[in-house]
């Protein structure tokens, strides 16, 4: 019975690339003393195992993937990346750099010592870094110089062993480092640190969590006698700060009309307030006399998700922003800067790419939308022309390269994608009208064209891997451990010694840095704030287009 499966499997090998999808996918999600597993290794080791059945994958199928996956990354953090390369983001883009720069250098003094192999000290150099997308820039340049399938065949099994080991080892590291050892370097806790911030900043601490609590709701009210006439304008600018109230309808007898900021309130008026549920409910007296109107407050209302695009907007703070016409009667809920929830104050500054997310009457928020960029309404098209022209100019890129005797020198197709999904996500930042890819495209290009990519790496390296991992365990432990902490330590020093960067953005910058998501949670679960995700979107988007490349600079460097 098994040898028959082991037969069906090295017949079909597409099928154990599926089934190393679904059992990495599950064994990803296993904790173990607090730390997730994740899909990247438990696809990488789902592979390894299958290897062992004696499967083989073409490369041009594992390659596709990782394709997908490089356009995806380059497309998601486009915006932010272009938009980091100014002066106000120098201290981010220090640390970035750093963290990123050390990371490298460790791992080539380490690979020298340890006397490891081209192939493990890249994936070494991807595992101590936490970065995926190394390891498949460093098979793709290896390749392009191996002497032989053989060798090439070789390199790919090392790299799995590294980074099987090494990743498990960086991402422990970085917790570690930025949640236990980074307080302990400052002498205060990250809770302090991020309240500290928070009331520099004036930041609202948020409940992401489903509650069925209404935070913002419409209420009918009968005028009361200390706004009778008033204007609308007059009586909206009574409203106390940090509040936020509008009147949106009023009943005048049997009519109902949608005022003007110059109309004014009468004896006997009925209007229809939106506003906080707090201010409703507090001030409500203030108002006039609470009543049930459901025509009145009949209206039609929109949540909507809004990506900034418009060069106008980007670098405004959002105290600037609720100055506009536009944001009148229009409710900011939250704000994702690379994936993640980013705290809310007057001070924030808006960046391309920033989703917001927006809710009130259907009129304002639709003006409102128009003002920040294009609505990200849910579909399931994708702007396919718009992906596969960009993988293909991406590659075309990568192609030439400088030859230098032997050396040959050039950026390579993976590269070259990076580049083009950094381009892609950009244009698309500024010209909202193609290039559209919904959040569950870009996860599947992300998540699955990685760890399917890994998979294949496993597959690949499934019959040596053991051996290898004999060899070499203790020092790939060592070795990664040095790479994470040394890298995130140097960051931390130059960050808050240096630029004097608050401890809770200093954080989030190195994890965004090493591109750990895992390291991020736990260092928002050790502040109680969201205050690192401040620094997590600048780190990430540098971070993910540095540690990409070094995977051709260390063998470039150590193979030639």
């Amino acid at each position: 019975m098994i040898e028959q499966m082991f037969s069906i499997l090295r017949s079909h090998p597409e099928l154990a690339l599926f089934l190393a999808l679904g059992i990495g996918y599950a064994v990803g999600k296993i904790t173990i003393a607090g730390v997730t597993i994740g899909a990247v290794t438990g696809c990488l080791l789902a592979g390894v195992l299958i290897g062992q059945t004696g499967a083989v994958l073409s490369n041009d199928v594992k390659q596709a993937f990782f394709l997908l996956f490089l356009f995806a990354i380059g497309y998601r953090t486009g915006p932010q990346f272009f938009q980091s390369l100014n002066a106000d983001a120098l201290p981010q883009i220090a640390v970035t750099v750093t963290l990123c720069v050390v990371a490298l250098g460790v791992a080539i003094v380490l690979s020298i010592f340890f006397g490891f192999d081209l192939g493990t000290a890249a994936g070494v150099l991807a595992g101590g870094a936490t970065e995926s997308a190394t390891v498949g820039v460093a098979i793709d340049t290896f390749r392009k110089t191996a002497p032989t399938p053989e060798a090439a065949s070789q390199f790919e099994s090392a790299i799995a062993t590294g980074f099987a080991v090494a990743y498990l080892v960086g991402v422990v590291s970085a917790i570690l480092v930025q949640s236990q050892l980074a307080p302990r370097m400052f002498g205060r806790s990250l809770k302090e640190a991020c309240a500290e911030l928070e009331a520099e900043l004036n930041i609202t601490p948020h409940d992401a969590g489903n509650s069925a609590r209404r935070e913002i709701e419409a209420r009918a009210f009968v005028v009361g006698d200390n706004l009778v006439g008033l204007t609308v304008q007059e009586a909206e600018a009574r409203v106390p700060e940090r509040q936020k109230a509008y009147i949106e309808q009023i009943r005048r007898g049997s009519e109902i009309i949608t005022p003007a900021p110059k109309e004014r309130l009468y004896a006997g008026d009925v209007i229809a307030v939106a506003g906080l549920r707090g201010f409703l409910v507090e001030y409500a007296d203030r108002i006039g006399t609470e009543i049930d109107d459901r025509e009145l407050l009949d209206i039609p209302v929109e949540v909507l998700d809004v990506v900034v695009t418009n060069k106008e907007v980007a670098g405004q703070r959002l105290w600037q922003l609720n100055q506009r016409p536009e944001a009148r009667s229009v409710f900011l809920r939250g704000i994702l800067r690379a994936g993640q929830t980013i705290p809310i104050f007057p001070g924030l500054t808006v960046r391309r790419g920033d989703v917001m997310s927006i809710a009130g009457a259907r009129r304002h928020v639709e003006d409102a939308a128009a003002l920040l960029g294009y609505a990200d309404r849910e579909t399931t098209a994708t702007d396919m022309v718009f992906v596969g022209v960009f993988i293909f100019l991406g590659g075309l890129i990568g192609i030439p390269a400088l030859k230098l005797g032997a050396l040959e020198i050039g950026l390579g197709v993976a590269v070259g994608v990076l580049i083009a999904g950094l381009v892609a996500g950009w244009l698309r930042s500024t010209r909202r009208t193609f290039g559209f890819v919904p959040e569950a495209t870009l996860w599947f290009f992300d998540s699955v064209g990685l760890c399917a990519f890994i998979a294949c790496v496993g597959i690949s390296a499934g019959p040596s891997f053991v051996a290898g991992l004999i060899q070499s365990g203790p020092a790939l432990v060592v070795a990664s451990a040095l790479i994470c902490v040394m890298s995130h330590v140097s960051a931390l020093a130059l960050g808050r010694w240096v630029f004097r960067m608050n401890e809770g953005v200093l954080a989030g910058t190195c994890c965004g840095a090493g591109t750990s998501a895992p390291a991020l949670a736990a260092v928002q679960e050790a502040a109680g704030s969201q205050v690192p995700t401040l620094g997590y979107g600048l780190g990430y988007a540098i971070g993910n287009v540095l540690l990409a490349l070094w995977g051709a600079v260390l063998v470039t460097v150590l193979g030639g």
